[in-house]
């Protein structure tokens, strides 16, 4: 028996039935790049994500998260583990509190509270993604980050519990958290809003999504911003934009196969068609070099890459 089937019979049924081999993560991924995940594993509740989990561990097989598919840089060989696809878009709206589930996008959530005549999230309009990434990966801008809503979560440890934690498991910080460094896999989350004036909270959000239309790429696949912006230069300080520093070394012009950088935005790489993994790599490489170089400041990558073996870094 292969190690795929030790895993697919220690499922239920219903779970097995689930199960689809060797899908495409060009197909899962907003990129459009990436070999086949050897299992690809729909959860749409902690319960069935915990089972495919455990699963997993029986047989030995790594095991990651995805949601959106944004932020992930798929590798061309593939992904030989177990794909928890984090398929749950449930919203649950009671008084100021909103239960989400990780699979829902980030955008849904707030076209959904706002529309309920909840606000705090508008800052957060057209970030690609879905709320599971958005709060491992503490996504934010216009000077909020969404850790700030949380009020509590459930998440799967990395040796397969089911636990509610609160916001002080999550160790949130500058598009990070301790739960992504440990490897612990957001579920489902409750965040505390704030009903208010709905007018400027509407209006806010016309013009964020009016200035990702511009700025953005609509047509063309990409992972989203590429590299974190920098350190203040003095505490309290405005954070220095990665695209700033990566504009004045022309890295709007680089371009790798098919792989090249937006003409709109200098943090921003897009699949004009066929770029592969390698493509993608190297052009990262070029940017990261040349701001190295110029600059004498080593840009930290925002996208996570997912190779074929043990998972994502």
């Amino acid at each position: 028996m292969s190690i795929e089937d030790r895993f697919l019979d220690r499922l239920p049924t219903a779970l097995r039935d689930r199960v689809r081999r060797d899908v495409p993560l060009r197909d899962l991924t907003t990129l459009r790049v990436g070999g086949p995940a050897a299992l690809v594993c729909p959860a749409d509740n902690p319960e069935q994500a915990h089972r495919f989990h455990e699963a997993a561990g029986a047989a030995g097989l790594p095991l990651f998260a995805l949601g959106g598919g944004s932020n992930v840089l798929a590798d061309d060989r593939g992904y030989g583990g177990v794909l928890l696809h984090l398929t749950g878009r449930t919203c649950d709206m009671r008084g100021d509190a909103v239960t989400v589930s990780a699979g829902l996008g980030l955008d849904d959530l707030v076209a959904q509270t706002l529309g309920a005549g909840l606000t705090g999230l508008e800052f957060a309009s057209g970030i690609p993604g879905t709320v599971g990434g958005a709060l491992v990966g503490n996504a934010g801008c216009y000077g909020h980050e969404i850790g700030e809503y949380v009020r509590e979560a459930v998440i799967l440890t990395p040796g397969g519990a089911l636990r509610r934690v609160g916001p002080e498991a999550f160790g949130f910080r500058y598009r990070g958290t301790a739960l992504r460094d440990e490897g612990g896999i957001l579920l489902e989350a409750v965040l505390q809003l704030k009903r208010g004036d709905l007018a400027p909270a509407v209006s806010e959000r016309a013009a964020h999504l009016a200035d990702r239309l511009a700025k953005h790429p609509v047509t063309e696949p990409s992972a989203g911003s590429w590299f974190r912006n920098l350190e203040p230069l003095e505490p309290g300080g405005r954070r220095r934009a990665a695209g700033e520093l990566l504009d004045q070394v022309g890295a709007k012009a680089m371009r790798e196969g098919d792989a090249a950088v937006f003409p709109k935005h200098a943090n921003i790489i897009i699949n004009l068609g066929r770029a592969g993994s390698g493509d993608i790599s190297r052009l990262a490489s070029r940017m990261q070099a040349a701001v190295r170089e110029r600059f004498g400041v080593e840009l930290q990558p925002e996208v996570r890459t997912l190779g074929p073996g043990a998972g994502a870094t």
